[in-house]
C-alpha cells in the first residue's frame, strides 16, 4: 500500500485508473467504433490529409494559368493564350493568330500565244493574260481608316502586275502594293478592312533563346493554311543573299534561324512564339542535298522600322552613291573563263550590274570611260558601270574601280552596300577612291537620296 491514495509514483495502473478511463471514452484518434487505430492506418489517413492540403495551397499560389512571371494573376486579353497545360499552349497560340494569316497571291501579265506564254516585264504595255506567277503567305498586323494592312516579303509580290489576298475564310480580296523593299525583302499590302476582326499581335524578337519554341503559320505549295512547330536554332545568323538572283551575293541579311519547316509558299507568314506574338516574318530556306530543317525568319524587331517607312513614304530612304557595279574579282574570273575559251567576238562581255540604288536604266553603259587597267597588286575592287545622280555629277565613269569609301577600303558591292546603309546618312559627305588607267584619283561628293530599287 502507498502512502498517498493515488497512483502517480506507480509504474502500474491501478484497476480504478482503469475504471476511470474507461467511463470518460477520450479515445478519438485512436478508437473508432471501440477499435484501436493502428499506427499504419494513422500514418495512411495523416499522407491523405497532408496531400490535400499540399493540392490546395499549389492551386492557391500557381492557379490561374499566369504561368513564369506571372506576377500571381493574369490578365484576360482578346484572344490571350491562358493554358495551363503545355502541350495547349501550342494549339491556343496558333488559334489566336490564325485568323490574321493569310495567303497572297502574285499575278502576272503573260504572253498571249500556245502554251504558258512568257511573262512580261511588270511595267510592260504590251497585251497579256493575268495568270498566276507564284503564292506566299502574310499577316495582318494593323486596321485603321477601314483598311488592313498586311505584311509579307518583296520576293512575293515581286513584279506582280495586280495581288489577291485570300482570308482564312476563303474569301479573295484585291490588294493595293503600299510599299516594297528589295533590301530587307519585305512588302506591306492593303486590304479592305471590312469583316477582318482579328489583328496579330507584335513581339519582341530580342527576347528570343536558343531552343525555344516556336510556331510557323502559312501557305506551303499553295496547299493552303498550315502550321509548322520546331524551335530556335540561333537567334542571329548572317546569311548571305543574292538580291539579283544571278548567284553572286551582293548583301547580307540578320535573321532568325530555326527548324520549323519553311516551304516555298510559307514566305511572308508570321513565326510566332507561345504566346501568340509575332517574333519573325518566315523568309527563306537553304534548299541543298543532304540539307534539312534549316529555315530562317527576318526578326520582327528589325522588320517593323522598315513596315513603318513603307506605309508613311512607300520606300526606305537609303544614301546613294549613283554608280552600277560589278565585283573585281568576278571580272577576273569571267575574263579568265573567257580566256580559255579562247573567245574572240565577245571580249569585254560583262555580267548583269548591281546597282547601289541609283535610278536609271542599267543596260546603257557610260561612254568615254578608259579601258580597264589597274596596278599589278589590286585585286579588289568594284568596277563602275554606269554612273547616275551624284556620281555622274563628280565624274565618275566606266571602267572606274573604286577601292575606298572615306577611308575603308572596299573589296565587293556587298562591301559598299554595308557601308553606306549603316555608315552614312543622305546628305552626308563622302570621299571616293578609285582607279582610271592605272592611276589613284580621288573626289568628294554629297551622297544622294535613294528613293526605290528601280
Amino acid at each position: 500500500m502507498s502512502l498517498f491514495d493515488d497512483d502517480f509514483y506507480s509504474t502500474k495502473v491501478s484497476k480504478r485508473a482503469a475504471r476511470e478511463s474507461r467511463k470518460g471514452n477520450f479515445a478519438f484518434p485512436y478508437k473508432s467504433g471501440g477499435r484501436k487505430w493502428s499506427n499504419v492506418r494513422i500514418a495512411f489517413v495523416s499522407s491523405i490529409t497532408s496531400a490535400i492540403a499540399a493540392t490546395l495551397l499549389f492551386g492557391v499560389v500557381f492557379g490561374g494559368g499566369g504561368g513564369i512571371g506571372g506576377g500571381g494573376g493574369s490578365v484576360a486579353t482578346a484572344g490571350g493564350v491562358q493554358a495551363v497545360d503545355p502541350l495547349e499552349r501550342p494549339i491556343q497560340a496558333s488559334a489566336k493568330v490564325r485568323p490574321a494569316v493569310v495567303s497572297v497571291i502574285n499575278l502576272q501579265k503573260f504572253a498571249l500565244g500556245i502554251g504558258n506564254g512568257k511573262a512580261l516585264p511588270e511595267d510592260s504595255e504590251d497585251k497579256g493574260t493575268l495568270r498566276e506567277a507564284g503564292v506566299g503567305s502574310g499577316v495582318i498586323i494593323s486596321k485603321k481608316d477601314g483598311k488592313a494592312i498586311i505584311v509579307t516579303n518583296f520576293h512575293v509580290i515581286d513584279q506582280a502586275k495586280e495581288v489577291k489576298v485570300i482570308l482564312m475564310n476563303g474569301e479573295a480580296r484585291d490588294a493595293r502594293i503600299v510599299g516594297k523593299d528589295q533590301i530587307t525583302d519585305l512588302a506591306v499590302l492593303e486590304i479592305d478592312a471590312k469583316g477582318i476582326d482579328v489583328v496579330a499581335e507584335i513581339g519582341d524578337s530580342s527576347t528570343l533563346r536558343p531552343a525555344e519554341y516556336i510556331i510557323a503559320i502559312g501557305n506551303p505549295l499553295g496547299l493552303g493554311e498550315s502550321v509548322t512547330t520546331g524551335s530556335v536554332s540561333k537567334t542571329k545568323q548572317i546569311v548571305p543573299v543574292s538580291l539579283n538572283q544571278d548567284g553572286v551575293y551582293d548583301w547580307e541579311q540578320e535573321v532568325i534561324q530555326i527548324d520549323a519547316s519553311i516551304n516555298q509558299g510559307n514566305s511572308g507568314g508570321p513565326l510566332i512564339d507561345l504566346n501568340g506574338r509575332v517574333v519573325g516574318i518566315n523568309s527563306m530556306k537553304i534548299a541543298d542535298l543532304g540539307v534539312e530543317g534549316i529555315g530562317f525568319a527576318i526578326p520582327i524587331n528589325l522588320a517593323m522600322p522598315i513596315v513603318e517607312s513603307l506605309i508613311k513614304m512607300g520606300y526606305v530612304p537609303r544614301p546613294y552613291l549613283g554608280v552600277y557595279t560589278m565585283d573585281l574579282e568576278q571580272y577576273w574570273e569571267q575574263k579568265g573563263f573567257q580566256d580559255s575559251q579562247e573567245s574572240a567576238g565577245e571580249e569585254g562581255v560583262l555580267p548583269e550590274a548591281d546597282k547601289d540604288g541609283a535610278a536609271g536604266d542599267g543596260d546603257v553603259l557610260e561612254e568615254g570611260g578608259a579601258p580597264l587597267k589597274l596596278p599589278d597588286d589590286v585585286y579588289d575592287g568594284v568596277i563602275v558601270l554606269e554612273a547616275v545622280g551624284p556620281a555622274k555629277d563628280a565624274g565618275l565613269l566606266f571602267n572606274d574601280v573604286i577601292v575606298k569609301l572615306d577611308r575603308q577600303s572596299i573589296g565587293s558591292t556587298m562591301e559598299l552596300r554595308k557601308y553606306l546603309y549603316s555608315q552614312k546618312k543622305i546628305g552626308d559627305e563622302i570621299e571616293i577612291s578609285y582607279y582610271r588607267d592605272g592611276e589613284l584619283k580621288k573626289t568628294h561628293f554629297k551622297l544622294g537620296e535613294k528613293q526605290d530599287e528601280e
